[in-house]
């Protein structure tokens, strides 16, 4: 192993690699090497012609993280599960400048795996019915990009999607500690990802692997038990001191709470103030109350407030993990998202994609851009821009039941709530609920059997039944006419049990408030 500077470290890299780095939203970035890669390709112009792997959204949603890498010329190729924090790499997207695809954060979570096995790739049943699918689209987010990746497969009479494994020329990875042969621990950090898969990969791929750290210990005087990626597939270190560049994420410079270092003292949370929003947590919160001991996904945006609303409501009758590998605890939310106060254990992201592919989520609460008629969701791509797919996919074809949140309606709604009812002042001019969706991130025909998709917006509930998106329930105080019917495509049902949603959900008061 040798220790170098991070303007070392970018100057390794060399036209036509292909580099995965590590990150999940604003955490476990190695930040100082891939900002080195910007300042050298803008003086310079090199490298060229890169592609880049990486799993999960990693970026501040401007330019931080894989942002680094955004402009024409450094970057020829992206394959990528989240897209939202890299608005630099979307743009290129849309502006037909370089190849771009989206697969499942799952799946490349577990391709690192299949990379360092020397495996074909990952076969799984993840994406079939979705855009990810050779029989729409297979991922290709854009017209430059010339042909899928991904290919369906048949084995012991059942249809698979195969997502390609392909050697890893260099590996930015980020540790806290490294000692001087380079075995590196990961106790300041939020969670450790795929970080021993992906060294791994690197290493059985003829690459070379750079992590970066805050620190360098004696030699010998790490735990082993603590030591996250040995020191035989490390090749470089480089050693971060800046907090702006090695914090716990975007957001915060530490957080010893997110590590289990210290259980914090959690007060319970604050109740949200009445909104639009709040109904629809409510609403789904009522989906989750009846069952036992259930465990949970919740996924970012307004489905995280489902948590809040538990505690509003006194119910701590469940587990909640996250995509990033943490389980249990308070989630945290923005560009900390991934990380949880009081975890009570902390896998690698693999796993508990292991866990979620094969059926373990009792239920999703996750959201929605847009929903057509047969109940397929789009939250992949809309309004001429790429927010990918994060683990969306994996977790709605797989969860026992799933509830999309959202909006009914978007651009320049006002809703106000009082008195038990909902009075839409100005409706938004465009209906979520479409005839056809303009990409398919999860289909529910290739849902689990028994699966339940409900979709909760502030002023109508619907349930998808034999492939039918219906109308099951509709809010106090609006015209169901004008503010629902009227505003729905053809093809979508209405329950002959047509109902007005519980008035609970419209109240200043907790729902335990009321008498049953």
């Amino acid at each position: 192993m040798q220790v170098i500077s991070s303007q070392q470290a970018a100057d390794l890299l060399e036209d036509g690699m292909t580099v995965a780095a590590s990150g999940f939203g604003g955490c476990c970035h190695p930040e100082a090497i891939t900002a080195a890669v910007e300042e050298r390709f803008l003086a310079s112009g090199k490298p060229r012609n890169l592609r880049l792997l990486f799993a999960a959204s990693a970026g501040d949603r401007q330019t931080r993280g894989m942002g680094h890498f955004g402009y024409e010329g450094l970057v020829a190729c992206v394959i990528a599960g989240g897209w939202r924090g890299t608005p630099r790499l979307g743009r290129l997207a849309i502006e037909e400048k370089i190849e771009a695809h989206c697969w499942p954060q799952g799946v490349i979570a577990q391709l690192y795996r299949a990379i360092a096995a020397g495996q074909p790739g990952v076969i799984t049943h993840i994406g079939l019915g979705s855009f990810m699918d050779p029989l729409h689209g297979g991922g290709r987010m854009n017209a430059t990009t010339p042909r899928a990746l991904v290919e369906r497969v048949s084995l012991r009479g059942k249809e698979w999607l195969l997502y390609p494994s392909m050697p890893l020329d260099c590996v930015l990875l980020r540790g806290t500690t490294g000692d001087e042969d380079g075995n590196i621990t990961l106790e300041d950090e939020a969670f450790p990802l795929d970080v021993l898969a992906m060294a791994q990969a690197g290493r059985n791929s003829g690459g070379s692997v750079i992590v970066q750290v805050k620190r360098i210990a004696e030699r010998g005087s790490l735990p082993p038990g603590d030591v996250r990626i040995p020191a035989a597939l490390v090749d470089y270190v480089v050693v971060c001191d800046d907090p702006a560049q090695h914090g716990v994420s975007f957001a915060e410079t530490d957080n010893i709470a997110y590590t289990g270092r210290v259980r914090m003292a959690v007060s319970r949370l604050q109740p949200a103030p009445l909104s639009a929003d709040k109904i629809i947590q409510r609403r789904a919160f009522l989906e989750l109350a009846p069952l036992h001991r259930p465990t949970i996904n919740l996924g970012i945006g307004i489905a995280a407030g489902i948590g809040r609303i538990a505690s509003e409501e006194g119910f701590d009758d469940y587990t909640v993990t996250i995509e990033s590998g943490v389980i249990g605890g308070v989630p945290a939310e923005e560009l900390s998202f991934g990380a949880a106060v009081n975890p009570t254990a902390i896998v690698p992201q693999a796993s508990q994609f292991d866990f979620y592919d094969g059926g373990g989520l009792d239920i999703a609460f996750l959201g929605m851009a847009e929903v057509d008629k047969h109940g397929a969701v789009n939250v992949s791509r809309f309004n001429n821009s790429i927010v990918g797919v994060g683990g969306f996919t994996n977790i709605s074809q797989t969860a026992g039941h799933v509830v999309y949140l959202g909006a009914f309606s978007a651009g320049g709604a006002e809703i106000s709530v009082a008195d038990g009812r909902l009075d839409i002042i100005r409706d938004g001019r465009v209906c979520k609920i479409v005839d056809h969706v303009d990409q398919i991130s999860s289909s529910p025909a290739f849902a689990p059997e028994g699966q339940s998709q409900l979709v909760v917006t502030e002023r109508a509930v619907f349930r998808v039944i034999d492939g039918c998106l219906t109308l099951t329930e509709f809010a106090p105080g609006i015209d169901l006419a004008a503010h629902v019917l009227d505003r729905l495509p053809k093809g979508v049902a209405v329950s002959d049990q047509l109902k007005q949603m519980d008035r609970r959900l419209f109240s200043t008061h907790a729902m335990k408030d009321f008498a049953p």
